[in-house]
């Protein structure tokens, strides 16, 4: 049995969201060089809403995309049970562009390494950004750290974090184990 502990609420989420497009709209204007790019499974729910948000401040279309980098991944031939992977979609080239990369929770930093190398079959940016919902701040594997954070969360390795995307009730959860 676990504890939880509610990070964010709907509400929180709602007012994360609105505040890092901002901060992305600050600082890439969004122009027709700038993308954004979900990081599929769990990037994609959060990179949606970030589109809009921006979308519905500027007035502009994104141009937005998925990305699956299950066979990117190094754990990917040692897992008991295999990844499934999912879809990748980039209707439009990257070459010459700006991405930001989005995920839920930043964690060991691995999932962020496989996106990199994955997002290199797609052509070559000139910069990549990396934004999350959640930051697990001191439990990287890698040195990554990313630009553009919901949340930063001080967590032990035995605990886990939880992003739900209810169509009405957002939240993220942290479970810690009953000692």
């Amino acid at each position: 049995m676990s504890r939880s502990i509610q990070l964010l609420n709907h509400e929180q989420i709602l007012l994360t969201i609105k505040r890092i497009a901002r901060e992305v709209i600050e600082t890439h204007n969004f122009s027709d060089d700038s993308v954004i790019i979900g990081l599929q499974p769990r990037g994609v729910q959060f990179g949606q809403r970030i589109k809009e948000e921006i979308e519905s401040i500027t007035g502009k279309p994104v141009q937005y995309g998925e990305l699956d980098i299950t066979f990117y991944r190094d754990d990917f031939r040692t897992r008991d049970r295999p990844l499934e992977p999912s879809k990748t979609q980039i209707d439009f080239s990257i070459q010459g562009k700006k991405v930001v990369l989005v995920d839920d929770v930043l964690y060991t930093g691995r999932s962020v390494r496989a996106a990199l190398d994955a997002l290199l079959d797609y052509g070559r940016p000139t910069q990549v950004e990396f934004m999350v919902l959640v930051d697990r701040r001191f439990s990287r594997h890698l040195p990554i750290q990313a630009d553009y954070v919901g949340k930063s969360v001080d967590s032990i390795e035995s605990e886990r974090i939880s992003v739900n995307w209810n169509s009405n009730d957002y939240q993220v959860n942290l479970y810690t184990p009953k000692v």
